[in-house]
């Protein structure tokens, strides 16, 4: 039987999403052609592959074993089309660029404009995710690379630092603590720690630098990005650790925060590149770490 990389997309669309139409938008199809499509190729290998219910999209174990492999045959194509790219014009194209949701926002508008100047080419499609689910998609082909917070676990993934920024502490204007000029981080002992929450890896950074200051973290509070513990601290519930570029960005002037840097030395979170060790795009990877690099801080 003849397979077809397109059927193939279609069913790892579906086992990704677990629902025909957005499975269907994804692939740039309609819903009855993919339907139509994946029935075929079912008939073609006499296994039933999806389950199909009301509310309801799952695989079944047949399916979930070809998706796997359908994965690796996905990324060998797209492979040898991203190579044959690179060798007639290797920074040139789209590069598939991930950053966490706690660099991309405040990295973004320092390194944008020289990415532009530098690879003029270079077609950039940004993403945002966590830490897992960033190195889930580029083992899977879905990423080209990302930036996060170093070390992670590599597992087929070469990484590179970028740069280190510091740490500060974010208080309430009227805090005792904010009469410092600079702080350490035995200061902040009984502190109330407000924290990111779980996925996010600068609460593991935040908690590490903390774990020997005796902080307290509130059990009824998880915060779900920056700004959120921006106004948490503005409110006096309590303090807590910002990325520098955070601070240059958007919390610079914040109503309510005072900013306080550590003093030296000061505990800092290591920014990298992350990639597939079989890439195809390294040259622009490596072309791009470098801009990053020098228009960090």
């Amino acid at each position: 039987m003849d397979l077809k990389l397109k059927d193939l997309r279609y069913l790892v669309a579906v086992a990704d999403l677990r629902h025909f139409g957005r499975a269907a938008a994804r692939c740039f199809v309609s819903q009855p052609t993919l339907s139509a499509q994946l029935k075929k190729l079912e008939q073609s290998l006499g296994l039933q592959l999806i389950e199909r219910a009301p509310n309801n999209v799952s695989l079944t174990a047949a399916g979930e074993e070809i998706v796997a492999r359908a994965r690796r045959i996905i990324e060998a194509s797209d492979e040898v089309v991203a190579l044959a790219r690179s060798q007639r014009d290797p920074l040139a194209g789209p590069l598939r660029l991930a950053l966490l949701p706690t660099i991309g926002p405040y990295l973004l508008p320092r390194v944008a404009p020289a990415i532009r100047r530098a690879l003029p080419r270079l077609e950039l499609r940004l993403y945002e995710y966590q830490t897992a689910p960033m190195l889930e998609r580029l083992r899977g082909g879905e990423l080209d690379v990302g930036i996060l917070a170093l070390p992670v676990e590599l597992d087929g993934l070469e990484s590179h630092e970028l740069y280190r920024e510091a740490f500060v502490v974010a208080l309430p204007e009227r805090h005792p603590l904010a009469a410092h000029e600079t702080l350490r981080v035995a200061d902040l002992k009984g502190e109330t720690l407000l924290l990111l929450e779980d996925g996010h890896c600068l609460r593991d950074q935040a908690l590490e630098v903390c774990s020997r200051a005796g902080v307290r973290e509130p059990q009824d509070f998880r915060a779900t990005s920056l700004e959120t513990l921006r106004q948490m601290v503005a409110t006096g519930a309590g303090v807590t650790l910002l990325p520098e570029l955070a601070v240059r960005g958007a919390y610079r002037g914040a109503r309510g925060v005072a900013l306080r840097p550590f003093a030296r030395p000061a505990p800092v979170r290591h920014v990298g590149a992350v990639w597939r060790k079989t890439s195809a795009r390294r040259a622009a990877i490596d072309a791009l770490g470098k801009v990053i690099a020098e228009h960090a801080p």
